[in-house]
């Protein structure tokens, strides 16, 4: 059967069409105007990103062992204040003093050839984006105020406005706050990770690109706690060998491109700080094919200097191309140091760290301050107990020591206490470890796979559309057809449906239509395999099955169906195998 791949214009609009006719993606409240920035995900969408998020929990729950939580989307202020959001998760806007539409100013001035925009100041963006067409009305923008509009939607906790709260902007911020718990789950011992799927918020300024930039949108993030001198990752061989295309700081400033290298090279090399990240970053990229994302276009970036946090020792996303959009940030790879248990730690006033006991126990010789409560108490009265206490912890100077009561300083003179000398037994360390963090955005990746996978192809004379999912990744992984409604094929067909539910394979049994038009509803929506009862199956008990990929046919037993079909979506068999 000969068929002719077609080329495309606007892949883009191919691809929605379909999502929203056959039921992946449909704009959200749609009877009323819809709102910019959300999507409904239809019975199609919502099963396939179920498999999207399933395999990602196969990876890093199954596979890594890392437990899954689940914490509220609504958090108090207290939580953005520590994380730095409060102050600083902003975008820098600008007004159209025309049409009077807010605007995204980085996203301007990029989409004019302006590299790095977001990492420029308020001011150098407001004079780059003079004179530049307006994205909503086309008119010329003159002079415009640039100025920044944090991204969090803000909530009040309870009546009254007591407490103000936010709708979460990244799910992390749950698993740093649970972490003294997660310590004591994982028994206080290093490494260990949590992770977790689901809703983010983030108040965009202007969102266009549909399933690319959405005001609630699902990540999936990993937080991976490592002790900070040993980041040697305990099973790196699995991916030392690895070998995939980097592009690090030293190609993007050369404007050379990609070098293919293996993760044990690039930690050699200095490219990639640690194999903790290198290993994540071979992980990520194996995850992401086996989704279905075309290699040929997906690539590793890795932030530049100017573009890194202050606090990470290195950062690296997974970008992926989009005929419509270009490269996609899907997937942030990150070591985070200590920066977040550190800023909880410091507004919660918990410790968020880890106690590692040393092999052997030590002892060290220490000097401590014994406060004299004859002099102390007559002067500090009602404090002189808790000075007494922080004295106890606290460093002696020269002439005296500081201690801080009630966030006020006090300093106590030497002649208000002695300081006794100590044999102390030591038996570990308090230490407060590193984050490794891959961040994933579930949405974006799925419309990645649904693009990569989309293709159109002349098949005996009529345009055949077909997505080429990976079937675990397919909403509908068998199709199970009668070839006529009649003469008890329908009652075999759906018998077949049933014994294919009991496997736990997601099976859609379809009378409607010629056999023909039934084989192209299922390739549009990317379903793997179809089986078609026919005459010949009640002789002999045997069905047709169809390869969507190479539209061939086997015919095999219907005893057998359970078990080769359950290997052909796991991927432990290949059709041409049969």
């Amino acid at each position: 059967m000969m068929s002719i791949v077609i080329r495309m214009g606007d892949i883009y609009e191919s691809v929605m069409e379909l999502a929203k006719r056959r039921g992946f993606v449909w704009p959200t409240s749609e009877c009323y105007g819809a709102v910019a920035g959300f999507v409904d995900y239809g019975p199609l969408g919502a099963m396939m990103k179920r498999n999207v998020e399933n395999l990602w929990r196969r990876f890093y729950v199954i596979r890594e062992g890392y437990y899954e939580i689940e914490c509220p989307t609504v958090g108090s202020e207290s939580i953005y204040i520590a994380s730095g959001h409060v102050k600083g998760f902003a975008d820098k806007m600008c007004q159209c003093p025309q049409c009077r539409e807010y605007l995204r100013a980085d996203h301007v001035a990029e989409a004019h050839g302006t590299n790095g925009a977001a990492c420029l100041s308020a001011e150098d963006l407001a004079a780059l984006l003079h004179g530049l067409p307006c994205p909503a009305c086309g008119e010329l923008l003159e002079n415009p105020a640039v100025f920044d509009f944090n991204l969090m939607f803000e909530t009040s906790i309870g009546p009254g406005s007591q407490r103000k709260g936010y709708l979460r902007p990244e799910t992390a911020q749950g698993i740093f706050t649970d972490f003294n718990r997660l310590v004591r789950f994982y028994r206080n011992r290093l490494p260990f990770g949590a992770v977790q799927i689901g809703k983010s918020y983030r108040n965009e300024i202007s969102p266009r690109q549909g399933m690319i930039r959405l005001r609630e949108f699902t990540q999936a993030e990993a937080e991976i706690f490592v002790h900070p001198d040993q980041k040697e990752h305990p099973n790196f061989s699995a991916y030392a060998d690895y070998a995939m295309p980097l592009l690090g700081i030293e190609q993007q400033q050369k404007s050379t491109p990609s070098i293919l290298v293996t993760m044990k090279d690039a930690v050699a090399q200095g490219l990639v700080a640690n194999e903790y990240v290198a290993y994540y970053l071979a992980l990520t990229h194996d995850l992401l094919l086996r989704a279905g994302v075309d290699a040929e276009k997906l690539r590793f970036r890795q932030h530049l200097p100017d573009e890194r946090a202050h606090y990470a020792e290195d950062c690296w996303d997974a970008e992926i191309f989009s005929e419509r959009f270009g490269w996609v940030e899907t997937v942030g790879i990150a070591d985070r140091t200590d920066y977040d248990l550190r800023a909880h730690a410091k507004e919660s006033g918990e410790s968020f760290t880890v106690f590692i006991p040393f092999d052997e126990v030590r002892y060290e010789t220490r000097r401590r301050i014994v406060a004299d409560m004859g002099v102390l108490g007559p002067q500090y009265r009602g404090r002189a107990k808790r000075i007494a206490d922080a004295l106890a912890v606290a460093t002696p100077g020269n002439e005296g020591a500081e201690v801080t009561i009630d966030g006020e300083t006090i300093f106590i003179p030497k002649s208000l206490y002695r300081e006794v000398e100590e044999q102390v037994e030591i038996r570990g360390i308090e230490v407060r470890p590193h984050v490794i963090e891959p961040s994933y955005g579930i949405d974006r990746m799925l419309y990645a796979v649904l693009e990569h996978s989309y293709a159109e192809e002349m098949v005996e004379g009529e345009v055949r559309k077909v997505l080429r999912l990976p079937p675990d990744i397919a909403p509908v992984q068998v199709a199970v057809f009668p070839l006529m409604n009649r003469d008890g094929l329908d009652e075999i067909a759906l018998s077949i449906t049933g014994i294919l539910a009991e496997r736990a394979i997601l099976a859609q049994y379809d009378d409607s239509g010629a056999i023909g038009r039934r084989y192209r509803r299922q390739d549009e929506i990317g379903t793997p395999f179809a089986v078609t009862v026919d005459y010949d199956t009640r002789e002999d008990g045997t069905v047709t099955v169809r390869d969507r990929d190479t539209m061939r046919q086997v015919r095999l037993p219907i005893g057998d169906l359970p078990e080769t079909l359950a290997s052909l979506i796991a991927g432990t068999l290949r059709f041409d195998q049969l």
